[in-house]
Formats: structure tokens, sequence, C-alpha cells
């Protein structure tokens, strides 16, 4: 079941950040990237964050996260990871669906590294868009996918 996680509570925000630390290590390998922003977030950037988490229990641990900045007519789904040991099993699927259903934006966006496959046939599958890419200052070479809600069939 997925449900709103409370990131201001420390405790919570430890669990989300593990979740987002053995995620963004296998991501940055297939990206090749030796300096990964996304590994040196801190736990102060979690409990902070003015984004809003949605997450996946299982033994009291979370093994998948979606982080989502909603503004007015727009969702940008900052980050979407899962822990290797549930990969496959449709939970990054299943957070999908849930934000594309609870959110009435217009648009939705979501960036990634080019070369992560998986997550690039996953936005696909729900008809994103790919519109732009770029080089970061990090070495990472990112491409930018949006989803206009009223030409889409969730």
């Amino acid at each position: 079941m997925i449900e709103k996680l409370d990131h201001t509570s420390i405790e919570i925000s430890k669990k989300i950040r593990s979740v987002f630390q053995v995620s963004y290590a296998i991501e940055a390998k297939l990206l090749k990237a030796h300096n990964f922003p996304p590994l040196k977030r801190s736990l102060d950037n979690f409990l902070n964050s003015k984004n809003e988490f949605y997450g996946i229990w299982k033994c009291a641990e979370i093994i998948a996260a979606i982080e989502i900045k909603n503004e007015s007519n727009t969702t940008h789904i900052q980050s979407l990871v899962v822990d290797p040991k549930h990969f496959r099993q449709g939970l990054a699927q299943q957070l999908m669906n849930y934000v594309l259903s609870a959110y009435n934006s217009k648009l939705f966006t979501v960036e990634t590294g080019v070369d992560n496959k998986p997550a690039i046939t996953l936005y696909e599958k729900f008809e994103f868009k790919a519109i732009k890419e770029w080089d970061t200052d990090h070495g990472v070479r990112k491409v930018r996918f949006e989803n206009k809600k009223n030409e889409s069939h969730f």
C-alpha cells in the first residue's frame, strides 16, 4: 500500500534516505557517474524538503519511494527510487500510477540520465515524451520528459 511519508520525522527521513542511497548507488553505476549528487544528499535535506514523499513499506522498511514537487498546474517527479532487492516487482509502476491519478495537474515532468534505460522504459510506458537533453556539470547526460495529462490515457 502506498502512503504519504512524514519526511519531517527524523526516523522516517532516515528510512527515505536509506532507500535513496541504495537505489541511487545502482543508478550511478548505470550512468557511469563518479560524482553523483543524489548520493550526497544529506538527511537535513530530506527533513527540510518542501516536496512531498510517498512510499511503499515492507517489514518496517521503505522499499520504494517517490518525491513530488507540486505546483499550480505542474507536478514534477523529483525522484523515484526502489530498493534493488525489490526491483522488477512493479513498485515503481505502482508509485507512478498513484501520482498520476492523485495529482490533478495538466503537466507532469520527470528527468533521468539518458543511459538509465529502466527509468526511460517506465516513463515511456506512462506516455511521457522526451523533450530535451543536456549535459550536467557532473558528467551525466540527462533527459527531461513531459506528460500532458489531457493527452494521456491513464
